[in-house]
């Protein structure tokens, strides 16, 4: 059984406001079934959008990098995905250390 987005997304923000990481939701989304972007700024121009991706070699998903550079580059991918599709969540992850969680047990998978 898979958690909702909302759910999801409220456990996600919990475990970054625990590691004193600031976040926030940019944009709310489908609560039962919209995918989930993480935006991670870095607060020095650049930033990088995480998508989850199925690995199907392993039979799991993945966060894999779906922009970076630039913030405002990162931005325009970001408005371009909200343009055709209205269900998707973005997160915004502000963090110069660069650190996301999402590698950690319960978000990796």
């Amino acid at each position: 059984m898979r958690l909702t987005a909302e759910i999801w997304t409220s456990a996600y923000l919990t475990r970054l406001r625990l590691n004193d990481i600031p976040a926030f939701v940019v944009k709310k989304g489908d609560a039962t079934a919209g995918a989930v972007l993480v935006k991670l700024n870095t607060l020095d121009g650049q930033a990088k959008v995480f998508q989850r991706e199925f690995n199907l070699m392993e039979d799991r998903r993945d966060w894999a990098v779906l922009a970076e550079g630039e913030e405002r580059d990162v931005d325009a991918s970001l408005a371009k995905q909200r343009s055709f599709d209205p269900d998707l969540w973005i997160i915004e992850v502000e963090d110069r250390l660069g650190r996301t969680l999402l590698d950690e047990p319960g978000l990796n998978e």
